[in-house]
């Protein structure tokens, strides 16, 4: 199903969406060698609790943490692990924010000390695709235009569009329609309309665009262990153009 939202609703989104941007601004000096996973997801549920906030994806499916933490080759869907994280590594984190019943969602990637040359190029690639899916999020487009804007800037880098997880319509519920691929066809797919509210949330390796799933049935990793990187925003399709709900202080 898929709601167009008011402009009530998506100032009450924008709202959540702040609060989630203000924990990423925080995680930026929080992460560092030697903590783990598991220290992240307690930081951050402690930070959304001060807000007066909950954690959205904690319960949902049976999911047990306030966030996915997903280490180098992991796409998503990481579980926040005591492991401690070393020099180098690539992380991602993402997380659903539920404030007055209002639903954002962001993921952040980040690098763990001094980035390797190969990381802090697929991050900035991955980065720059996000904001170009972003552009093509406006009234009267359609979804592969989203999709087509990511997958034409990135594959020529080498890298490959993750297919198997998308992006999607959210609130009033988690997971709602339109389905929104980083990958496809321009002209192509459902028409954009404003009021939909949908997050864009390329995926993005250095090597094949193929996964495999771990045995707990949750986190999705690169088939060939290349690393991967994942940026995501909530975004708002208004007649003045896409606006980022999740917006960070710096962007």
């Amino acid at each position: 199903m898929i709601t167009l939202k008011s402009p009530r609703e998506i100032d009450a989104m924008e709202r959540s969406g702040a609060v989630l941007a203000d924990i990423h601004e925080k995680l930026r000096g929080f992460i560092k060698p030697g903590i783990s996973g598991s220290d992240i997801d307690q930081y951050v549920e402690k930070l959304i609790d001060e807000h007066g906030a909950s954690a959205e994806q904690k319960g949902f499916e049976g999911y047990e943490y306030a966030t996915c933490v997903s280490v180098n080759d992991e796409i998503c869907h990481g579980f926040p692990r005591s492991e401690k994280l070393k020099e180098g590594d690539l992380i991602k984190v993402d997380m659903v924010i539920n404030l007055n019943g209002a639903l954002s969602d962001s993921c952040w990637s980040y690098s763990v000390g001094e980035a390797t040359d190969e990381v802090k190029k697929l991050m900035d690639v991955t980065l720059t695709s996000l904001y170009k899916g972003i552009a093509a999020a406006k009234i009267g487009n359609r979804i592969g235009d989203i999709g087509h804007a990511i997958q034409s800037y990135v594959e020529p880098f080498g890298f490959g569009v993750v297919r198997e997880f998308v992006g999607h319509g959210i609130g009033p519920t988690l997971h709602e329609g339109p389905s929104v691929p980083h990958y496809g066809q321009a002209g192509k797919g459902m028409r954009l309309k404003e009021g939909m509210v949908i997050t864009i949330e390329p995926m993005i390796n250095t090597g094949t665009w193929k996964s495999k799933m771990d045995d707990n049935g949750w986190t999705a990793r690169t088939k060939d262990g290349g690393l991967s990187c994942q940026y995501e925003h909530t975004i708002a399709i208004t007649k003045d153009g896409p606006r980022i709900l999740t917006k960070q202080k710096d962007e």
